[in-house]
């Protein structure tokens, strides 16, 4: 392979500096809390995905809220908070049916909910990455035909005892990728975040998927990929982290003893494509700016992570 040495450089650099921005905001600094204006300026994820604000909701209300779930209710709750990827909408939901699990599941009340909600001009979905919108289940509505997908998966499939068979997070993927409304991208979404819980246990270094961003970064980074997959190069990346935040002399403080996971990787790839829109414009891509502003959050994040990962800021 070929790299673009500035570009593979600035991919160290940025995974250095967001994740400082993240302590310094954890610890309870004043900003700026970088000298870099595009990462003051903008809206970029965390370094660690699961730093992201939707993944401490997920991880703090969905998954371990207190209360005792069921495997196959964790499995449902999880898929169903994705689908939508919006915490107000959790809370509507939660509002309206005091629970979330298979047994309170009707597709035709949660329609009814939902669809009062966006009468009243209320967005019910996330717009961070676009989910599947067509009419595969025959209805008008996006999240009628996402409802109708949980019904089939849960009540007429019971995905989640193929789930909880599996053996590997890529079993699982394959399962969840057929399908429809759901491509590679997400489906690898959804088992990360599955794997988050204690319901399963899978190897999260056997396993990755180049999303559309993730690939753009590549592109930017490597002139010839050569024979490598992009999901090759970003296994490179997290064998090689270490050995190249020390040639580049970057403190990479990570969290606990968890260094940077394949999805961590391959988000970073995401995020270095938004940076070169600001920082090397002569660079080929069909985007051009970046979309979103930075706006902080008057909400303070109490960060939690799965038990197994044995992780204590």
């Amino acid at each position: 392979m070929k790299k673009r040495e500035e570009i593979y450089d600035l991919y160290w650099y940025f995974a250095n500096e967001r994740q400082n921005i993240f302590w310094k905001k954890l610890n309870g600094e004043q900003s700026p809390w970088t000298k870099d204006k595009i990462l003051q300026e903008y809206k970029f994820c965390n370094s660690y995905r699961v730093n992201d604000r939707v993944s401490q909701y997920l991880l703090n209300n969905v998954i371990y809220n207190g209360h005792h779930y069921s495997k196959e209710d964790t499995l449902f709750r999880i898929i169903l908070f994705k689908l939508f990827n919006k915490e107000s909408t959790w809370e509507l939901l939660l509002a309206n049916f005091k629970d979330i699990t298979l047994k309170s599941f009707n597709l035709k009340d949660y329609s009814r909910v939902l669809e009062n909600a966006i009468s009243n001009n209320i967005k019910i979905y996330n717009d961070a990455y676009i989910s599947c919108a067509n009419k595969v289940f025959g209805y008008d509505r996006k999240h009628d035909n996402h409802l109708a997908l949980l019904d089939k998966m849960f009540i007429k499939d019971k995905i989640q005892n193929k789930l909880l068979a599996c053996k590997t997070m890529e079993e699982a993927f394959n399962i969840i990728k057929n399908y429809p409304l759901i491509g590679n991208f997400m489906a690898y979404q959804l088992v990360t975040d599955i794997n988050y819980s204690e319901v399963v246990n899978w190897r999260e270094e056997e396993f990755t998927v180049a999303g559309p961003g993730s690939i753009r970064g590549i592109k930017k980074c490597f002139i010839d990929k050569e024979n490598m997959s992009n999901e090759d190069i970003i296994k490179y990346m997290y064998e090689h982290q270490e050995e190249e935040f020390k040639r580049l002399n970057l403190d990479f403080k990570k969290i606990g003893n968890r260094k940077l996971q394949l999805i961590d990787c391959q988000n970073i790839f995401c995020e270095l494509d938004k940076y070169c829109r600001e920082a090397k414009p002569n660079l080929k891509s069909n985007r051009k700016k970046i979309k979103k502003h930075y706006k902080p959050k008057s909400e303070k994040i109490e960060y939690f992570y799965p038990p197994k990962w044995h992780i204590d800021l």
